[in-house]
């Protein structure tokens, strides 16, 4: 029997993996040579529109844990991501392209998958799994709304700029980790006091591009960085341009520092970190500019802002992000309601093990709510249906310890649970067959 996988991103390309590694044969539908939306620009799969951080690696993170266990779990993904890594301190970054290209080759090249590289405009009969991404094409959207109801909600969401290295300067600009931890992977650009004030002024007061829908309804974890500002002068202090920790050396404490993180191996990119926009490209030119350091910067792209669209899960989908009105769809990435780059490869992962379960007549598993990845299940199968918002993963999401703990050990103690439960989990579902 032969399943379909519509959209090859992060989500999608996890899914057929998943899939093939067990013998399936898979359709794998992706229509960006033919049709990208306004947010992509490589042709190849698993594009990292937004950031290329994919979030911590600590232990001491929830999405560092959910990594620790896809990496177990043996997620294309991940591999991949961990092969292509740049410096970035405790986060998982990667460059975009060597990335992209690196799980496009895996799967164009595995067997047991067929790329077609056409748009599907509705729901395809037999074996599926959506996982189209935040910006589904119109047609695909309406079908979709036509099978699950009117209850399609969205949200926005902001891309960063990304400048030239060569136009950073060096002079004023300065390579530190916060407090020092770490190798110093990030370009900081300090600001005075009176620099501050000017470049606040003038991002609040900056031009935004319009936005066609009704209502701006924006994802806190990508409130573009000048709506942040309008919130109060000191707002930037505690976000993006927080400065503590950053000091160049003790007797030049900065008011506010930017950062920058390296974009590509090449080390000739780096993004603005925090600096998700919607202003239009010459206020960004503009505001950019005044950054000491970044006087001259060279855009290499400007940042946007696209919309977000998602289904309301737990209305929707159970934990195994199976439809709950058709047995064999499925659905994955921030489309079935998860948020984040690494939480989409997990619902990708769960989907494509389930439906390579469910088209063997095998019972569908259920992945221990004790993990970061059966967390994120259980709240997209059982969160408010009234009040449903995509989350990223984290240990408020966990069962209790239900045991009493100094409270300095919580998140270790989550960590050890989690990948412990997913090991037995493992070996409990013999999980590879």
């Amino acid at each position: 029997m032969v399943v379909n996988v519509v959209g090859a991103g992060l989500a999608g390309s996890e899914a057929a993996y998943q899939l093939a590694k067990r013998n399936v044969k898979v359709k794998l539908f992706e229509s960006k040579k033919n049709k990208k939306t306004k947010a992509q620009s490589l042709n190849g799969f698993a594009e990292l529109v937004c950031s290329n951080s994919l979030r911590s690696n600590s232990l001491m993170n929830a999405a560092g844990v959910m990594k620790a266990e896809l990496r177990k779990l043996d997620s294309l993904v991940i591999k991949a991501a961990d092969k292509f890594s740049l410096p970035a301190g405790n986060a998982l970054a990667v460059d975009r392209e060597l990335f992209s290209n690196y799980i496009t080759e895996e799967l164009t090249n595995n067997p047991n998958i067929e790329i077609i590289n056409e748009e599907v405009k509705d729901i395809l009969p037999g074996p599926t799994i959506i996982a189209t991404g935040p910006l589904t094409h119109d047609s695909l959207t309406s079908s979709i709304k036509k099978f699950i109801g009117e209850d399609m909600l969205y949200f926005f969401d902001a891309i960063a700029p990304v400048i030239e290295a060569d136009s950073i300067n060096m002079d004023i600009a300065y390579y530190k980790s916060r407090y020092d931890k770490g190798e110093a992977d990030y370009i900081n650009c300090p600001m005075t006091e009176t620099e501050y004030t000017n470049f606040y002024n003038a991002v609040v007061d900056a031009k935004t591009t319009a936005i066609k829908d009704f209502e701006l309804k924006v994802f806190e974890g990508c409130m573009p960085f000048e709506e942040m500002a309008k919130r109060g002068y000191k707002t930037l202090l505690f976000g993006p341009l927080k400065p503590v920790g950053l000091a160049k050396s003790e007797d030049d404490k900065p008011f506010a520092v930017v950062q920058l993180r390296q974009d590509n191996l090449k080390n000739t990119m780096y993004n603005l970190v925090g600096f998700q926009t919607h202003l239009t490209y010459s206020e960004q030119k503009r505001i950019i500019r005044m950054i000491p350091g970044l006087e001259k910067a060279n855009i290499i792209r400007y940042g946007i802002m696209h919309r977000n669209t998602y289904i309301n899960a737990p209305n929707s989908i159970n934990e195994f992000y199976q439809a709950r009105k058709r047995e064999d769809l499925f659905f994955a990435g921030q489309l079935a309601g998860v948020e984040g780059y690494v939480e989409s490869i997990a619902s990708g992962l769960i989907a494509g093990i389930n439906l390579a379960r469910f088209i063997n007549n095998k019972p569908l598993i259920k992945f221990p709510v004790n993990s970061a990845i059966g967390s994120q299940a259980d709240y997209i199968a059982n969160a408010s249906i009234n009040s449903f918002q995509p989350m990223n993963t984290n240990f408020g999401l966990f069962p209790e310890l239900g045991f009493k703990h100094k409270k300095k050990e919580r998140k270790m103690l989550y960590a050890n649970r989690a990948l412990e439960a997913i090991d037995k989990f493992m070996k409990d579902e013999k999980i590879d067959q």
